[in-house]
């Protein structure tokens, strides 16, 4: 009779790669080591009638561990610190004749050298960062033990196993999924890389499950809510499935660099099918569009159920679902706004603006983008990989702009070398530099094919960086944790850091600002109302006591918050003749009429000013966004705010165009409080209203929240939210 045939691998490994965790390979309930003896019964020896994991939402192990908000019936815990089960045996335990184990599997190729395979040995003391088991009571016919993971663990599903040794062989327990323990970084416990040693910043990077994400524009710093909803039921086995589906081998899912990298790859769909179809186009055929979002749990659930990526996200959809991903699997984590950020493709530092000779912007030449904002990630992790000091907060980011190592995925970077201009160390450090320290850079292109550069603004990108306060909903101005202030010594040093280690900086614009005009301009753009006229003041400042004659030109268009022009709206050329050490506004009025057909999501308008000193040919060059301000959805409730208890909430929006709104979706949620919920609407007629009710019964105390977003064809990006204050049910 032939052998059996053994998979080949090709010759250049022993086993298959064991990169997911779902999948399964049971070990044999009983491994004999020879004949048993006629006559032995096995049953006679030590056997496991029973396991208790004590995996209550108010059992220790869940409390102790915080991860008690799971919405999970599995044990959850954090590696590297201790947690107990019970044991049931056929009879008493006896130390000196029985001799059991504990053992835990990941993965369907399990080796004990990669740490997917974890036999737990008994012993008289836990050593700490060390897998052990420590007998703490023996009673009749159960023993109580305490086990502690290794604080460099894999983080995944476990499957667990008691194996109990006879001297004609191993007896093993069967499989039992209501065994299976969650194991998950730990940021309470001073051996795990993601050790955060601040009380309050572990309350809101790890625990809360509600955010705000910061958009519009510097000047005009718009904020939404954002349910992230980690502890939903769900969304940990999604955010497993995700390294699942990257192939992550299940031997580098300890690391929290390599989980992160991973997950910034995994969020967008480019190259790997992950999470969210990007979409920047304002056309959302059989998708949602990604301001609808009210949250990351639809999302996750979603690409879970039906293993295809969702349509569609934007940058704040995807560090919001991002977010979700780390704090959900123990990584602390935030969501970054950074205003006017660079999408610098060559790293060169430099965003090219190119003119006409008579000032107006060269659409044509012009390729580079500042983004109004862009949003992304950071977690919170040591980095061994790289010298001393580069720990502490990473730069990740989960949208799709440039490929890293061939895939679309960025960081983690660290902040502090971003800083320091150390651009050199991995990972997409150069990418992150340049989309907050880049220069926009004025160039005339003259008819004959020579460029002039006319201007340099050095402080428009990266103008502020934000993140959610600790604790609150108001903003933290984080900006000088990736620049030094301009004009610094350690600015210019950091800079001079980032040209040594190859950030490309070819144009020599060092000299452009010793030829400073003697006439200053700058404009304002008043808070406009979505649907009303406003207007545009520009001011001329001449600070010589000679008399010049301008000619200026303005321009207005729609714009992607990319900072891509969709259409022109307005132009408008105009000259003035400015008195010696005089000041002279020009007033411009921008009608609804003009913006409103064009308008795209995010209500975003881009005005460009130029002007030219008609005496001495210097050219002033200015350019603003505005973010309109749109219509809010209004949340009540009214009904008894208390756990387990019936509370009606009610959704309304009033239409405040002159135009029927057709196909209008509202979108509800509320971590704890209620599912995500949608419902449609065929139109909505100018100054109509619609009302929305459902009734829901929350299940999680204290400070929640609720939100909503309604989207239309014609009109988006339109939120509401109501802050609750949820009671315990009377003990």
């Amino acid at each position: 009779m032939s052998e059996p045939r053994r998979t080949v691998f090709g010759g250049r490994r022993a086993v298959p790669p064991n990169n997911s965790n779902a999948a399964e390979n049971d070990p044999p309930t009983v491994e004999l080591q020879g004949l048993v003896p006629r006559g032995v019964n096995l049953q006679d020896y030590l056997n496991v009638t029973g396991v208790h994991l004590f995996k209550e939402r108010l059992d220790s192990n869940k409390v102790d561990h915080h991860t008690d908000k799971y919405d999970s019936n599995k044990l959850i815990v954090r590696r590297g610190q201790s947690f107990y089960i019970q044991i049931d045996f056929n009879r008493p335990y006896d130390p000196r004749r029985d001799l059991f184990r504990v053992e835990y599997v990941i993965g369907r190729y399990p080796q004990e050298n990669k740490g997917t395979y974890i036999p737990v040995p008994i012993v008289s003391e836990l050593q700490s960062g060390k897998w052990g088991a420590k007998i703490i009571m023996r009673e009749d016919r159960f023993v109580r033990l305490s086990i502690q993971s290794s604080s460099e663990c894999i983080v995944g599903k476990f499957r667990m196993y008691v194996a109990v040794w006879t001297p004609y062989g191993i007896l093993r327990t069967r499989r039992n999924p209501d065994t299976d323990t969650y194991i998950l970084f730990n940021p309470w416990c001073e051996e795990d890389a993601v050790y955060l040693d601040d009380d309050k910043e572990r309350e809101e990077y790890v625990l809360n499950d509600i955010g705000v994400i910061f958009y519009g524009d510097s000047n005009n710093v718009r904020t939404r809510s954002w349910s992230y909803g980690q502890f939903e039921d769900g969304i940990l086995d999604a955010c497993l499935y995700m390294m699942d589906k990257a192939q992550m081998d299940l031997s580098g899912r300890g690391n929290p660099v390599k989980v992160s990298r991973v997950g910034s790859a995994m969020v967008n769909s480019k190259d790997d099918n992950g999470v969210l179809v990007g979409s920047w186009d304002n056309i959302y055929a059989y998708g949602v569009p990604p301001s609808a979002w009210t949250g990351s749990i639809d999302i996750l659930l979603e690409y879970k159920s039906s293993q295809n990526p969702v349509r569609y996200g934007q940058c704040w959809v995807f560090a919001g679902v991002f977010n979700t991903f780390l704090r959900c699997l123990g990584i602390p984590a935030r969501v970054v706004t950074n205003y006017f950020s660079a999408h610098d493709n060559d790293a060169n530092l430099q965003m090219d603006i190119f003119l006409e000779e008579d000032g107006n912007v060269n659409s044509r030449m012009t390729k580079d983008s500042v983004w109004n904002y862009h949003c992304w990630n950071e977690a919170w992790m040591t980095r061994p990989d790289l010298p001393v000091g580069f720990g502490g907060w990473q730069a990740v980011d989960s949208t799709p702009q440039e490929n890293s190592d061939g895939m679309y995925r960025c960081g983690p970077a660290s902040v502090q070398a971003i800083k320091h201009g150390h651009v050199c160390f991995q990972f997409d450090a150069p990418f992150v530099f340049a989309e907050v320290n880049s220069d926009l850079v004025y160039i005339t292109a003259k008819k004959d094919g020579t460029q002039v550069v006319e201007a340099v603004d050095t402080t428009h990108v990266g103008k502020l960086i934000v993140t959610k306060e600790v604790g609150g909903d108001g903003m933290q101005d984080i900006t000088d944790t990736y620049k030094f202030q301009e004009g610094q010594k350690e600015e210019r040093l950091a800079l001079e850091t980032a040209l040594m280690y190859g950030v490309k900086k070819p144009l020599n614009t060092d000299g452009v600002a010793k030829s400073r005009s003697e006439v200053d301009m700058d404009f304002e753009v008043e808070n406009a109302v979505l649907g009303k006229d406003f207007t545009l003041t520009i001011t001329f400042q001449n600070n010589s006591p000679n008399s010049y004659s301008i000619s200026a030109y303005l321009t207005g268009s729609i714009t992607f918050y990319t900072g891509v022009s969709k259409e022109e709206f307005k132009n408008e050329t105009f000259d003035m003749t400015l008195e010696p050490l005089s000041l002279k506004k020009k007033e411009v009025l921008v009608r609804a009429s003009e913006y409103l057909g064009q308008l795209l999501e995010q209500a975003s308008l881009h005005f460009f000013v130029t002007a030219r000193v008609n005496d001495t040919g210097d050219i002033l060059a200015k350019q603003k966004s505005t973010v309109l301000i749109v219509p809010k959805v209004i949340i009540k409730v009214r009904g008894s705010k208390m756990v387990g208890s019936d509370m009606v909430v009610t959704v309304e929006f009033t239409n405040p165009l002159k135009e029927t709104l057709q196909n209008v979706w509202i979108r509800l949620d509320g971590p704890g409080v209620i599912k995500p919920k949608r419902k449609m609407f065929r139109e909505i007629r100018p100054n109509s209203t619609v009302q929305w009710e459902e009734v829901c019964r929350p299940w999680v105390s204290g400070r929640r929240k609720l939100m909503a977003s309604m989207t239309s064809d014609s009109l988006r990006h339109v939120y509401g939210e109501l802050d609750l204050q949820i009671q315990r049910p009377p003990s």
